[in-house]
């Protein structure tokens, strides 16, 4: 991932990374999941990233579905 994106979430649940990048799209901050489960074993995390410049305020916009 490039440096100018900064992780602003991660969880467990697919579901919910993806709803955390619905909300940003919504505030129009663009953001891109990143799914690091483990394909054979469906263990690990999927994250969330938005630019650095954007990540304080998705991480506020977030605060409240994480887990």
């Amino acid at each position: 991932m490039d440096q100018n994106w900064q992780e602003v979430f991660s969880t467990s649940h697919t579901w919910q990374a993806e709803m955390a990048k619905q909300i940003l799209e919504e505030n129009q901050i663009p953001a891109v999941v990143v799914n690091r489960k483990d394909s054979s074993y469906l263990f690990g995390e999927v994250a969330v990233y938005t630019e650095t410049e954007n990540a304080e305020r998705a991480k506020e916009l977030l605060k409240d579905i994480q887990g």
